[in-house]
Parts: C-alpha cells; structure tokens; sequence
C-alpha cells in the first residue's frame, strides 16, 4: 500500500530534517558564536528547492542561504530547519521575517531557541498564518546530540562545553615505561583526530605536555599540511610558554591560560562554545575532578602495555562510588582501533 498524502508529506519532512542536521555539521568551528544550524526548502510539491547551513559571523544564517537557493521556488513551499527561526536584528536580518518575505506556507523546526535575544520566531510565523511545527521527539533528540550540542550547553550553562580526547592502550596507558607513545593509534584514529580538530573552537593541553612533546596543535590533512579550519590552541598552567614553541605557531591563534584552576582558564576564553582537552593525565585529572568534562572522546588501541603513563590522574575519585560516570553514543572501528564518543551521565 502506498503512503497517503499526509505520510508521503511526513516522510519527505523526515528526510529533510535529516538532510538539514547533516548539513549542519559543515558549519561547526565556523559560526562561534552563533549556532551551527542546517535548513532545507521543499517546494509546493515536496522537492528539494533549496539547502544551506550558517554562514561565519556576519553572514547568512542558514534559513537565508537555503532560501536564496530556492528563490521563487519557496513560496507555498516548506522551511525545514534545526533550529527554531531568529527574532532577533542583529548584524543579519530575522529570519522569521525572511521566511514570510519568501513566503512559505510551512515551517517545521527541531530544536526550540533558548536565547531570549533570538527566540520568538515560531510565534511570530504563527500569527502571520504560516504552520509552525515542532519536530517529533526523536528528532529533536537527535539535534541536540548533534551539531547544536555545544551551543546548546553554552547558552544554558553559561560556560563552554568541553570533550576530553584522549588515545591509550587497552589497559589505559597513554605511554610505555621509558615514556615513548608515538604512536599508540593508528592512522586512521589521527585522521579522525586531525577532522574533530577541525570542527572546535579551542584545543587545550597543559604545561607538561606541551614540554614533553612541543606539540603544534594544529589540524592536518593526510600529507601534513595545515587545514583551512584552525582552532585556537592554549596550554593552560603557571609555566611560561618558550617563544620558539611549536604552539605558538605563526597566526595568531595561541593563548597561554596562566592558571591551575579549569573554571578559571574557560573563563580566559570567552564566548568559545567548544573546548577540545587533548593532555595530558593531570589536565584530565583536573578538569574531571572540577566536573568540567561533558564528553569523553577515547581512542583505543589493541595493544596492552602493562606499565607506563596512565590516561588520567588526579579525578578527585576516593571510591567507586564516586566514579564520574559516562553513556556511549557513539562507537566506531577505525583501522585497528576503537574510537567511543560518551557523554556525561545525568542520572
């Protein structure tokens, strides 16, 4: 039996959608501080008119670019996005008025805007006429763990959302006895490691590491070279950083957080929505322990040391009762190794 007309309609709205999150994906480490949001525009006939994803600081916002693409194609269509529409003037226009200017008839978002600078925009779609809907549980779960967590958080904590990345062995160790780890993982785990740099705000690593290793931070692609995306790169700690240090690099985009104290070096950053902590085993101590760490990225390689350099110290755990717990939701092979995306436990 084939789908009637309102399953025909939620089904394209479905896809759409995950069209729109998948789109949005492109725009992390651009936007900050905005959102990293996807749109899609279907026309009167449910085809795909238009798609867009936010634009950096000062550009279109998604919804704009997917309905410049669709132009005339847009009105009586559809407006699918990841983020409820802007109310809001600032250095780009509303884009709850660019929707009725475009003149579609629906408009289907996932995630409701905390901002009450920006928030509205379904309201104000609604008593011009236009059908606003809010996207299915699922979906809406699904935007929030996705491209929009880290703004998310931002807005409602006030303070960046921070993964701890880190590469071990089976049994944790992030390098042998005699202090050699390159390289514990493999290529395929640096290339995805070199990717995820590519799509936060700042990487951290502390003095120690940055002593050990005089690490540059910077991401690369497959030959070595310097990717266009570039995160700010800090070493947090009370030591000075050496002028000649790798990190430093020549751009610009490094930040010495002459503190000990995690709470106070996010501080140091501003209205960064995405801290990628990279090392070492006391910087990860240390963030856990203040429960500063929202996401644990491990990379795990099929090899057992035995001895050696743990991946973290210093948690502040006494028992295992106090253990800071953590939910898998994602998990991928890469090469030989194992990569596990978790987030912090709730409850």
């Amino acid at each position: 039996m084939s789908d009637g007309p309102d399953d025909g309609r939620r089904r394209r709205e479905r896809e759409s959608l995950a069209d729109a999150l998948a789109l949005s994906r492109s725009s992390l480490g651009v936007t900050t501080p905005n959102p990293p949001v996807g749109a899609v525009v279907l026309d009167p006939a449910g085809a795909v008119a238009g798609r867009g994803a936010t634009e950096a600081p000062g550009g279109r916002h998604a919804e704009v670019v997917a309905l410049d693409a669709a132009g005339d194609r847009a009105r009586g269509g559809t407006l699918l996005v990841t983020l409820e529409p802007c109310d809001h003037q600032g250095r780009t226009g509303p884009c709850s008025a660019r929707a009725l200017a475009a003149g579609v008839a629906r408009v289907v978002y996932a995630v409701r805007d905390p901002n009450p600078l920006a928030a509205g925009g379904a309201e104000t779609l609604r008593r011009a006429g236009v059908d606003v809907a809010q996207a299915d549980d699922d979906e809406v779960a699904a935007a929030e763990q996705g491209p929009l967590r880290a703004w998310l958080h931002r807005q409602r904590s006030g303070r960046p959302y921070v993964t701890w990345k880190y590469a071990a062995t089976l049994d944790g160790r992030v390098a042998a006895a005699d202090g050699s780890s390159r390289w514990i993982t493999g290529p395929e785990s640096r290339h995805h490691v070199h990717g995820r740099r590519q799509e936060i705000d700042v990487v951290v690593v502390g003095s120690g590491t940055r002593a050990a290793d005089d690490p540059s931070l910077t991401a690369r692609s497959d030959d070595g070279a310097p990717t266009d995306r570039q995160p700010l790169r800090a070493v947090m700690g009370l030591t000075p950083v050496p002028p000649d240090a790798a990190v430093r690099g020549s751009d610009g985009r490094f930040r010495h957080l002459a503190t000990r104290d995690p709470a106070e070096a996010l501080a140091m950053l501003g209205d960064v929505q995405h801290v990628l902590v990279e090392g070492g085993p006391r910087l990860a101590g240390a963030f856990l322990a203040a429960g500063l760490v929202d996401e644990v990225e491990a990379y795990l390689a099929p090899i057992v040391l035995g001895d050696g350099r743990s991946a973290v110290q210093g948690a502040g755990v006494g028992t295992l009762t106090d253990a800071h717990g953590f939910e898998v939701r994602e998990n991928a092979t890469l090469g030989r190794d194992v990569y596990l995306r978790m987030t912090r436990r709730t409850a």
